[in-house]
């Protein structure tokens, strides 16, 4: 019986050791089954929760998307709108921006054969170009010249010093300059496909020291790179023969053409004008064009010049005839006529002869003096930039415009420019100054018997 017992009492240890063994492997089950719930919820809810926030982030993408597309037909669409969309322009921002000068130097072998003066207003979308020549003479005693009075040797010592005598030549206080190497010319030209034009004559030059050949023949024509290079540099042929005298022989005719050249290259680079091109031309500019421009000064500039229209561009070439001094070929400007070209190209001030005088922007004068729209309005200037420069400039554009600076001097900083008008000045008047000086900020001021307006310059004013 004992055994029997014992052997019973075995069994049921066995029995539940089984049993012990079978629950704590159901447990496992469980808790892993438990787990594997757990994590597949967590799984969704991280899941749900990363639905919603691509959601979200997609709703701000298209809400984002959705602004920036109405901005940019604001601001005109197309890659104009795009570009002042991205620089945070508004209707308004174009009325800030001054008219903007600048120096084109044309270089090849450390040579300039185009020197040119240019202008653009985007508040107006007006530009200008005066050609200034190679042989321009700049010395002090023609009798002693030589060759290194020429302003293309001035070139020689720096771009700096070549405006410094452009601003000697037409007074305007021209701060930056654009050095472009005719390899430029070559590759922007290809760049767009090549350039239509009117080939003025046959063109067949060789120059064996500069590696230089030109072979054009005369009219309209594709010009790809190398042969636009070849039209804007030629001054004669190989026998001597050169452009008509009405068009204007040797380096008359040569700068005709390249400002015939340029026009024709602006607008029809602006017909082609894509995103990808912007990015190939400023590969090609960080290659062959030195320049001081200030990036964060002219930017801002960029999308007003995709809309302009060579309709609106003025050029000329800087008065005066080839002569000779001390043996030297040189070119002597005509003090007279380059005042007078320079007010009517860069300042729109027209002088026009006849029986009644003159007229400046439209307005009658006579016995050679401007109407009583301006010529009795007389300024004082008081100058709070800090800058003598500024003071320069804006005495330059109130004369350019016909008003009589009486009196300037400095005076305490001050950061608006602010006009008292003591005089109850005509609209015209009024906008001229706001023209000139960028603001609306006018008031009126006790009278005066000397001067009819006072103007205090301040830093905001740009040249």
């Amino acid at each position: 019986m004992l055994k029997l017992k014992g052997e019973s009492k075995d069994e049921n240890k066995g029995k539940m050791k089984t049993e012990n063994k079978a629950k704590g492997t159901n447990t496992k089950k469980q808790t892993r089954h438990s787990k594997e719930k757990t994590d597949n919820k967590t799984g969704k809810k991280k899941k749900r929760v990363f639905v919603r926030v691509m959601l979200i982030l997609l709703l701000i993408i298209i809400i984002a998307g959705s602004v920036f597309a109405y901005k940019v037909y604001q601001n005109g669409g197309g890659l104009q709108g795009i570009l002042k969309t991205g620089l945070g322009h508004d209707e308004n921002t174009v009325n800030n921006l001054d008219k903007l000068y600048c120096l084109f130097l044309g270089q090849s072998e450390n040579l300039t054969d185009t020197i040119m003066l240019a202008s653009y207003d985007p508040k107006t979308q007006e530009a200008a170009l005066l050609s200034i020549p190679r042989d321009t003479f700049i010395g002090d005693d023609e009798n002693n010249a030589t060759a290194w009075d020429k302003i293309n040797a001035v070139y020689q010592t720096g771009p700096e010093n070549t405006i410094k005598e452009v601003r000697e030549l037409t007074g305007i206080n021209v701060q930056y300059y654009l050095k472009v190497d005719t390899a430029a010319l070559r590759a922007l030209v290809d760049e767009i496909g090549g350039v239509y034009f009117e080939v003025p004559i046959d063109m067949k030059y060789d120059a064996y020291s500069q590696d230089l050949h030109i072979d054009v023949k005369a009219g309209y024509q594709l010009l790809d790179g190398a042969k636009a290079e070849q039209v804007v540099r030629f001054r004669h042929n190989n026998d001597g023969s050169t452009y008509p005298a009405e068009y204007g022989g040797e380096d008359l005719g040569r700068m005709r053409t390249q400002r015939a050249f340029l026009t024709a290259l602006l607008e029809q680079t602006a017909q082609k004008m894509d995103v990808n091109m912007v990015f190939d031309f400023l590969d090609i500019a960080e290659q062959y064009v030195e320049t001081n421009l200030d990036f964060n000064a002219v930017k801002d500039y960029v999308p007003y010049l995709l809309e302009f229209n060579t309709d609106n561009l003025k050029t000329a070439t800087l008065p005066g005839e080839p002569d000779y001094a001390n043996g030297v070929a040189v070119y002597n400007p005509d003090e007279e006529e380059v005042e007078k070209t320079v007010n009517e190209l860069f300042y729109g001030v027209t002088e026009t002869e006849g029986t009644d005088g003159n007229t400046i922007d439209g307005n009658n004068i006579s016995s050679g003096e401007i109407s009583n729209e301006t010529d009795t309005i007389k300024v004082e200037l008081l100058n709070g930039s800090g800058s003598s420069s500024k003071l320069n400039e804006a005495t330059a554009e109130l004369e350019a415009k016909g008003f009589e600076v009486v009196q300037s001097g400095n005076t305490s900083s001050t950061g608006n420019t602010t006009i008292i008008d003591r005089s109850n000045l005509s609209e015209s008047n009024v906008g001229k100054l706001e023209e000139i000086f960028g603001t609306s900020n006018i008031s009126s001021g006790d009278e005066s018997q000397t001067v009819d307006v006072t103007i205090i310059i301040g830093t905001d004013y740009v040249m």
